[in-house]
């Protein structure tokens, strides 16, 4: 059944208010009042949506979710605390983490139905311009580049205080990497696509050996087994790597690179879905139930022995 988020929001509005009671039984006549000013007011709010709605470009991305009652999103699943996969569920409900936590707070607030596409990271990007999906939600850092290229969203995941991005070598090696001229030489890799990847080309010696992978797993793996030599890899992403592979540390050295929070990717242009979703990202962004989101989603990674 379509849902449209204004209208539902509107019948929140009027079922509130008309649901409102004292402990004591309110004169007749004053209830029936404010139970009409209710109706009234819904009714006005109902009629607002509906005009918002009618005046919405049919071609544009927002009108074509409104009228699928789906939010088709993108993540790669493999970046704990942020979307990983919980092996004991099954269909969407196995993908997990904060940021899953906030694309279905999303979907419900507007109404529609979360369908989660899951993909390599860097196909996301591909198929949020094609056009595929609606929107990518898979712990993307702001860049210019991307705020240039995409639709992006306002800021969340915002933190007072950020340990920025580093590297991971094997244990005992940690020590060795001081400053960015000892990667000289060094194979590095970094997941294909991502700020990590930027970070390296922009940060580190031209004369490494690197090589994108497709997930942080695939890197670990690799410096374990003696196929490279550091993985970056952004510091709370490196901190559940850690937890889960004791091989491995993080270097002495870390990018020069503070994030400022996250984005969501949209379609350039689409500038009515990224009005839309910037609404209920701001009520996130107040209330503070992304730390939440994240608590919760480190403490069942944890508990699942997944990096």
């Amino acid at each position: 059944m379509k849902k449209q988020f204004l209208i539902a929001m509107a019948a929140f509005s009027m079922a509130a208010l008309a649901g409102c009671s004292n402990k004591e039984a309110a004169p007749a006549a004053t209830t029936a009042a404010a139970t009409e000013a209710a109706t009234e007011a819904a009714t006005e709010a109902a009629t607002e949506a509906a005009e918002t709605e009618a005046a919405l470009d049919p071609d544009c991305r927002l009108a074509k979710v409104l009228e699928s009652g789906k939010l088709m999103v993108g993540v790669s699943p493999d970046f704990a605390p942020m979307e990983f996969k919980d092996v004991t569920k099954t269909g969407d409900d196995m993908y997990v983490g904060s940021d899953m936590a906030m694309a279905r707070y999303i979907a419900e607030k507007m109404g529609l139905q979360l369908e989660i596409k899951a993909m390599e990271f860097s196909a996301i990007q591909q198929a949020v311009n094609s056009g595929t999906i609606d929107c990518g939600i898979s712990g993307f850092a702001y860049t210019a580049e991307r705020a240039e290229n995409y639709g992006t969203s306002i800021l969340y995941n915002v933190q007072a205080e950020d340990e920025g991005h580093t590297l991971l070598v094997k244990k005992g090696e940690g020590a060795d990497y001081d400053e960015a001229a000892d990667f000289a030489g060094k194979k590095v890799l970094a997941q294909n696509a991502s700020l990590q990847q930027s970070l390296v080309m922009e940060q580190l010696p031209t004369d490494i050996q690197f090589q994108p992978v497709t997930t942080v797993t695939d890197g670990v793996l690799m410096i374990i087994n003696d196929k490279a030599d550091a993985l970056a890899v952004s510091w709370d992403n490196g901190e559940m790597l850690i937890a889960a592979y004791p091989e491995i540390e993080m270097t002495s050295w870390k990018f020069d690179h503070l994030d400022d929070g996250n984005i969501i990717l949209m379609k350039k242009g689409e500038d009515e879905l990224v009005n839309a979703i910037n609404e209920v990202l701001t009520e996130i962004n107040e209330s503070g139930i992304y730390e939440q989101w994240t608590e919760e989603a480190q403490a069942l990674a944890e508990s699942l022995g997944i990096d």
